[in-house]
């Protein structure tokens, strides 16, 4: 039952309730809603507004559940959309919805096509409380809004090496809740932060160095914490050859070729790394809005004005030659304070972050999502210190975090941990591959992001109904051969009356494509795409239980067009779905 429907019935229970208790006719406005039983056998809709409503009223709630069922199958209204409703324990209500209301998604799914599932604004900022019923209490719909800004910070690799599994499975995640909240209504802005100051670019530049002068990795002389990878070989040929690159969103490095310029060195190396981890994405099927320098903090004297402006409100202090910020009073759940200036010089690495995040929120970014490793959990409480300690404003859960875990890639039932390219780890390159970019994506997606996960290449690379995505994709190439075979003009089967889908494993079907527009708001909400894989494998299995139970191709013309325009609508959603995860929807396998 579509969300529509579900608001219509609660207004027909909220006239109920008016009808037999007016003096409960406010109340019941409120509180009225109903939700999914728990036991798919109970029904498809249920509330416990009798039960609510009970001891105000001073009645027994079953009996008032059942004087609101007979009003409510008397409402001719609201019998179009219930078939039946039953009393179950102390006064719950369990309706079962008509074929007629189950029906009704295939309207919808036609008239909206693509852009069924999607919102016209977001309700809710992404990470934070949303309702979690069915459906409300039938408020009016709201004006039209302004949609709502969020950005999105995920990848952020170090321009040190290719992007490894992880960053894989952060440009998949990440990628998938951008085009989430954009189906929800939100304007998203997806931002790349490149770590390219510190120690570690320091240690690339002297790595290119060494190879540079025909240092190998197993040679004495090679830098104890330099880079392995032969990508730092082919950094340093195209140095000394005076070549010239230039990554995303900035201006062309040529090389000298000095093999004494260090500072020439980095600049080349870093620009290299850069534009190698461009190419990664866009092998993935990804584009970033923005693409944001931790230099530029240093530059711009962003750091600087940060630690001064934490000095001023006073929530700092010396210790041994440290400067240090009083985290565990700034209400973030830091178990001790932090370091933010060393006491041999420079800053802590969570402070150039702090400044990062109030650059965020002066730009406008209210809403912001950072999607990192679980490596990172310690810095959660650190950086919201600080933002609080800036009294600016700031939400004390600013900005919102998805900590995900690393992933194991397994092939012929052992561990891949060796790639000739990095050195020492599987890249993003590696996997897609192996195994192309909608298996990676899809696999990626597939588990929450703080579980572990075991990407196997041999399933991803099987075409069994045992690979989801595979399984999901044939069921979408199926429905197109389908169609195709049928010989009946799309315009026929947009109009075939769906009175005749009455056999269960259809009516399973319709209710399952009208669950996606809810699942989509929930996904975005929760921040958590592998909702919408898991949806998507069981609406396929749904179609492919439907299409083995019955026929398409039937005698009965009218039947087989009403078949078809079941099939075509559960093409179209399926295809929706897996746009949302950035997987493709191919029409033959």
């Amino acid at each position: 039952m579509l969300l529509e429907q579900q608001q219509l019935l609660i207004q027909r229970i909220q006239a109920a309730v008016a009808a037999l208790l007016p003096e409960q006719a406010e109340a019941a406005r409120a509180a009225v809603a109903l939700e999914r039983p728990k036991v798919a056998a109970h029904g498809d809709l249920a509330t416990n507004i009798a039960m609510q409503l009970a001891k105000p009223a001073r009645r027994n709630p079953r009996e008032l559940a059942q004087a609101l069922v007979d009003a409510l199958l008397a409402d001719t209204q609201a019998a179009g959309l219930v078939a039946s409703a039953e009393l179950a324990g102390p006064g719950f209500i369990n309706f079962r919805v008509t074929p007629a209301a189950r029906q009704a998604v295939l309207a919808a799914i036609a008239e909206q096509g693509e852009a069924f599932g999607r919102a016209a604004t977001g309700r809710a900022a992404p990470g934070q409380d949303a309702p979690d019923r069915a459906a409300s209490a039938g408020a009016a719909p709201a004006a039209p809004q302004a949609p709502q800004k969020v950005l999105v910070e995920f990848v952020s690799a170090n321009p040190t090496g290719p992007l490894h599994v992880g960053h894989a499975r952060q440009a998949a995640l990440g990628d998938a809740l951008c085009r989430l909240f954009e189906a929800a209504g939100y304007a998203v802005t997806r931002e790349f932060y490149y770590n390219d100051a510190g120690n570690q670019i320091d240690n690339l530049a002297v790595s290119v160095q060494a190879r540079a002068r025909g240092i190998s990795p197993d040679d004495p002389g090679y830098p104890a914490d330099g880079y392995r990878g032969d990508y730092i070989l082919d950094i340093a040929r195209d140095y000394l050859a005076g070549k010239t690159v230039q990554a995303a969103d900035a201006e062309p490095v040529t090389a000298s070729g000095d093999i004494d310029d260090l500072d020439g060195i980095r600049r080349f190396a870093v620009a290299y790394l850069r534009r190698e981890q461009d190419l990664d994405l866009q092998a993935f099927g990804l584009a970033f809005d923005n693409y944001y320098l931790e230099s530029s903090l240093y530059t711009s004297g962003r750091v600087e004005q940060t630690v001064q402006r934490l000095v001023a409100a006073g929530h700092t202090y010396e210790h041994e030659g440290a400067l240090w910020l009083r985290t565990t009073e700034l209400g973030t759940g830091d178990d001790k304070d932090r370091v933010m200036r060393k006491s041999e010089g420079g800053y802590t690495y969570f402070v150039p972050d702090v400044a990062y995040h109030v650059a965020k929120w002066e730009r406008g970014f209210t809403h912001a999502i950072n999607i990192q490793g679980s490596d990172h959990h310690g810095t959660v409480a650190r950086v919201r210190a600080g933002l609080q300690g800036l009294d600016m404003g700031i939400p004390k859960d600013y900005p919102a975090y998805v900590l995900h875990k690393m992933v194991k890639v397994v092939r012929g039932g052992q561990e891949v941990k060796i790639s000739k390219r990095a050195g020492s780890y599987v890249t993003l390159r590696d996997l897609v591959d192996w195994v192309g970019r909608d298996a990676v994506r899809y696999f990626l997606i597939q588990r929450r992001a703080d579980t572990e996960f075991v990407f196997d290449i041999d399933l991803a690379l099987s075409k069994s109904e045992e690979n989801p995505v595979y399984y999901i994709q044939y069921a979408h190439a199926r429905i197109c051969s389908v169609i195709g075979q049928s010989g009946v003009a799309p315009g026929e089967i947009a109009q075939a009356d769906p009175a005749a889908l009455t056999a269960p494993t259809e009516l399973a079907l319709m209710q399952r494509l009208s669950e996606f527009p809810a699942l989509v708001g929930q996904a975005a909400q929760d921040l958590a795409p592998h909702l919408v894989a898991f949806w998507l494998r069981d609406c396929a299995a749904d179609f492919h239980a439907w299409y083995n139970a019955e026929r398409v191709r039937v005698d009965d013309a009218a039947l087989m067009r009403a078949r078809l325009r079941l099939a075509d609508a559960t093409r179209q959603v399926l295809a929706n779905g897996l746009a949302l995860l950035g997987v493709g929807a191919p029409e033959k396998m």
